[in-house]
C-alpha cells in the first residue's frame, strides 16, 4: 500500500486526488506524533479526527477512511519525507504552521508533553520548513488554545 501511495505522489494526479494525498499525509504525520510515546490512546485518535474534520471539512465515512489509511501508512512507513514533501508542495508556511499547532495540541491531549512527542514534532517541523521560532510559537499557541477551551 505504501508503494502505491508513493507512486501516486510521483505521478501527476488530478486535483481531487492530490487533495486526498494531502489529507492522508497530514493524518499520517499526526499519527506519528500520537505514536511517539509508543501508544495511541482513544482520546488522541479523537483529537486527530477533530483536527482533520475542522481543517478539511470531511464527512464521517471519508474521515474514517483517511484515518484508516494513515494508520496503515504509519504501520508500514519507512520515513516521513514523502508525507512532508506532499505538504510542503501543497501548502504555504501558515498552513504548515497550523499543522504544527495541531501536533502540539495532540501532544498536550494528556496535559503533558512526552520528550519523544516533542522530538517527533521538532523533526516534522524541520521537514515542513517551519522555522524554530515558529515551532516554539506553535507550542505556545496550542497551549493558549487549550487553556482558552478549559475556561
Amino acid at each position: 500500500m505504501l508503494k502505491q501511495f508513493l507512486q501516486k505522489l510521483i505521478a501527476s494526479e488530478p486535483e481531487a486526488e492530490n487533495q486526498n494525498q494531502v489529507e492522508i499525509a497530514a493524518a499520517t504525520l499526526l499519527m506519528e506524533v500520537a505514536w511517539a510515546d509508543h501508544k495511541i490512546e482513544e482520546k488522541e485518535l479523537e483529537h486527530i479526527r477533530q483536527a482533520l474534520s475542522q481543517h478539511f471539512d470531511l464527512d464521517g465515512p471519508t474521515l474514517d477512511a483517511i484515518i484508516e489509511e494513515s494508520r496503515d501508512h504509519h504501520d508500514s512507513s519507512v520515513g516521513l519525507y514523502a508525507f512532508t514533501r506532499t505538504l510542503t508542495e501543497a501548502w504555504d508556511e501558515p498552513a504548515r504552521y497550523e499543522l504544527v499547532v495541531a501536533m502540539w495540541a495532540l501532544a498536550l491531549e494528556d496535559n503533558s508533553i512526552h520528550r519523544f512527542e516533542e522530538h517527533m514534532i521538532r523533526k516534522i517541523s524541520e521537514l515542513l520548513y517551519v522555522s524554530h521560532s515558529r515551532f516554539i510559537a506553535a507550542k505556545q499557541m496550542a497551549r493558549a488554545r487549550r487553556d482558552a477551551h478549559q475556561d
